[in-house]
């Protein structure tokens, strides 16, 4: 009739009778939040490295491409490339979209983390080195 096994160890999930809705993690205590990471705010951004976004909004100019054609790259851009741009105002054209603002402070293997400007405020953000066509730092 019904598709799942009656596991006893899950009877004191919810206490009979409604009580609070749902228990608090960790078991015993807390508001129902395990804590943030150290070094981390209160959503977990940054990541447990502790980089924060820069204090001031990125220079006022805007980098022309070096690529010259503004066409698209046959090429993906290599890791390693972008980690010359840790903590630096970087311009980036991505494959798709409109040109941004970045600031690194993390590069993978695939993916580049920092700091996106949104045009008022700095957000954390990720991208995929394969959607990144060009980039400059400063």
């Amino acid at each position: 009739m019904y598709p799942y096994q009656y596991d006893p160890r899950f009877q004191n999930l919810f206490p009979p009778g409604g009580g609070q809705g749902f228990p608090s993690f960790p078991p015993g205590g807390g508001q129902g939040f395990p804590p943030p990471p150290p070094g981390g705010g209160g959503q977990g951004f940054p990541p447990q490295g502790g980089a924060q976004p820069p204090s001031s909004p990125p220079p006022a100019f805007t980098p022309t491409p070096k690529l010259g054609s503004g066409g698209p790259s046959l090429y993906a851009v290599d890791p390693g490339a972008i980690s010359g741009c840790l903590y630096r105002y970087t311009y980036i054209w991505p494959r798709n979209g409109r040109p941004y603002w970045f600031y690194p402070t993390f590069v993978g293997r695939r993916s580049v983390a920092g700091y996106r400007w949104t045009g008022s405020f700095w957000v954390y953000a990720g991208v995929d080195v394969n959607q990144i066509r060009e980039f400059q730092c400063v």
